[in-house]
């Protein structure tokens, strides 16, 4: 397990610990012999945020598969419960042009939120890559500013791309610079992944985008790669992937669309 999931599990879980049953009960004060229903109900409590609810039970699962493993308790509570992410088989719901503007409309250039929108577009990275990425990543080839980096989830791959006009204008926008491109209200890099994550929701939240995450936009950019005929080997490179099937889930819809519009030039020719 990576740090970075560690980390966000410890996070989740302390959240758990501070959710309070019915009775007002807080959790972390309760026996760990929880039933399962205890869990389905943190799980609901969470339910405005699918993907966060879904985590947690995935974190529950983990926790007591380890108990389990070393015979501190003899059953799992959060085995059998079921997800309700609304888009389960996609993941994250991939970002539209619409969405685009309407963020930007509500966060202009010059907003931090302006500014971690415009590092996830022109970057594809993580969210727990964009907490730590600054101008100490940034290389100059050529008269050209790029952003290298090694990305912290386990099995990433080396990152070396060229930060275009609309990222390198962003970062320069900043009214105070830090070892971070994106400062939190008094100016220091946000603490965890997680601190980044509850303000990137509450951004989208300001803009009306309830349902977006930082990791819709990576998956929207990577659709529009493809669309744009961008070659596997090309997007594996952008998002830091190893194997072409990993790339794949995010281009298989764009590629059929490619190939239904150019299938479709056959019935050009019809005498209808």
């Amino acid at each position: 397990m990576s740090a970075a999931t560690l980390k966000q599990r410890r996070s989740v879980l302390t959240r758990l610990c501070d959710h309070q049953d019915a009775m007002g009960d807080r959790y972390g004060d309760i026996d760990y012999r929880m039933p399962t229903a205890a869990f389905i109900d943190a799980r609901d409590a969470w339910a405005a945020h699918p993907g966060a609810a879904d985590n947690l039970i995935k974190t529950v699962r983990a926790l007591y598969k380890w108990a389990m493993d070393r015979e501190k308790i003899d059953y799992n509570p959060a085995a059998g419960i079921g997800i309700i992410n609304k888009n389960p088989k996609g993941g994250a719901t991939p970002w539209t042009p619409a969405d685009l503007r309407k963020f930007k409309k509500r966060h202009p250039p010059g907003t931090t939120a302006h500014l971690w929108l415009t590092l996830h577009a022109f970057t594809a990275c993580r969210i727990g890559d964009a907490v730590w990425l600054g101008r100490e990543q940034e290389v100059t080839r050529n008269g050209q500013v790029w952003l290298e980096w090694q990305p912290r989830k386990r099995g990433s791959a080396f990152v070396s791309i060229p930060m275009l006009p609309p990222l390198y204008q962003a970062t320069r926008s900043a009214t105070v610079v830090g070892p971070t491109y994106l400062l939190n209200e008094k100016g220091k890099p946000y603490a965890s992944m997680e601190a980044l994550r509850r303000m990137a929701q509450l951004w989208c939240h300001q803009a009306g985008l309830e349902d977006r995450s930082s990791h819709g936009i990576r998956k929207a950019v990577a659709e529009m790669m493809a669309e744009a005929g961008a070659s596997q080997h090309q997007i594996m490179a952008v998002m830091a992937h190893t194997q072409a099937k990993t790339s794949e889930v995010y281009t298989k819809g764009a590629e059929r669309r490619i190939l239904a519009a150019d299938g479709m030039q056959a019935l050009k020719a019809l005498d209808w």
